[in-house]
């Protein structure tokens, strides 16, 4: 994952080469090796996190350096911070050791909760739910949630709000086996559970969340450069310190992406005056290209491609 950007960079003219090290220095040995690494490694959030955000970062570097450059920027979950970075909140520093520490902590909460889970079926995790309406999925949460015979305490969110017909759920391994039952009942056409470490964007989170927040508390937050939105609020981030804000409550908070799609399409509007000129107006940069398909799906105007076919590219993780 990400190798072929490194090695579009031979010469570090698009700092390609300085990122690597500089993560290689936080991850504590070549991050080409970590890059490499089978899927059950990447799986583990203390991995991918760095790992996803080196390479959203390098490809950022080689489309500057090609000549593409944002006038904005959004991230999903994790690529929030990559975004922080791209709008000058973070330099890249901050950005890697910050991301490394989310992604431990993380890992150390999810490791807990699976040595709970061990002796009692299924584990916490996320469930991502096809053909229903955000509101329908809350819907039948909220019910669940006032069922004390159903589910004895609430456990189980929604977790990423993706696109009008896509939501993420997040919860206990029971609470998730009760809505998905409720929620095909209910109308959805799959309900697909999802290989992630645990049951990230919930309040069983929370935890975690305010250990970041310590590690948070000294570091500096600018105030952006490029216009920048917020999985926290859905909306546009104007001062370091809205966003410092929203870091801290962003492990535990639901991403609201639809709501950061309409925002996105608005100032797309904005800047172009309700005209095109023919390129494409969002570039995914990072691994795969999910967030070109749910910008699809959001049927707004205006086009997303992953980074990979501006260049001529293999995409990671495509």
């Amino acid at each position: 994952m990400g190798i072929d950007l490194y090695d579009a960079d031979p010469h570090n003219q698009a700092g390609v080469r300085t990122l690597f090290d500089r993560a290689s220095d936080v991850w504590g040995s070549d991050i080409t090796s970590l890059l490499c690494s089978d899927a059950e490694i990447l799986k583990r959030t203390d991995a991918s996190q760095l790992a996803i955000t080196v390479v959203s970062l390098a490809a950022v570097k080689v489309l500057a350096w090609r000549g593409v450059t944002p006038t904005a920027c959004a991230g999903f979950s994790l690529g929030e911070y990559p975004a922080l970075c791209l709008a000058g909140v973070l330099d890249e520093e901050e950005t890697l050791r910050l991301v490394a520490e989310r992604g431990r902590i993380m890992q150390e909460a999810v490791d807990a909760m699976a040595s709970t889970a061990a002796n009692s079926g299924r584990g916490p995790g996320m469930t991502a739910v096809l053909g229903l309406s955000p509101e329908r999925v809350d819907e039948v949460l909220e019910s669940l949630a006032s069922d004390a015979e159903t589910i004895p305490a609430r456990a189980v969110w929604g977790a990423n709000y993706n696109s009008p017909v896509q939501t993420v759920i997040s919860g206990t391994g029971e609470g998730l086996a009760q809505a998905e039952e409720a929620l095909k009942a209910a109308g959805a056409r799959r309900c697909i559970a999802l290989k992630v470490a645990g049951p990230f964007h919930s309040p069983l989170m929370a935890e975690a969340g305010a250990q970041f927040a310590a590690a948070l508390e000294p570091v500096t937050f600018r105030d952006p450069v490029l216009p920048l939105f917020s999985n926290v609020t859905g909306s546009r981030v104007y001062c370091g310190a809205e966003a410092k804000k929203n870091a801290v409550q962003h492990i535990s908070s639901p991403v609201r992406w639809t709501a950061e799609e309409a925002a996105l399409a608005s100032l797309i509007e904005n800047q172009s005056g309700g005209s095109s000129n023919g390129s494409s107006d969002l570039v995914e940069c990072g691994p795969g290209r999910v967030l070109t398909g749910l910008w699809a799906d959001s049927k707004l105007a205006g086009t997303c491609v992953p980074w990979g076919e501006l260049l001529g590219a293999p995409i990671p993780g495509a």
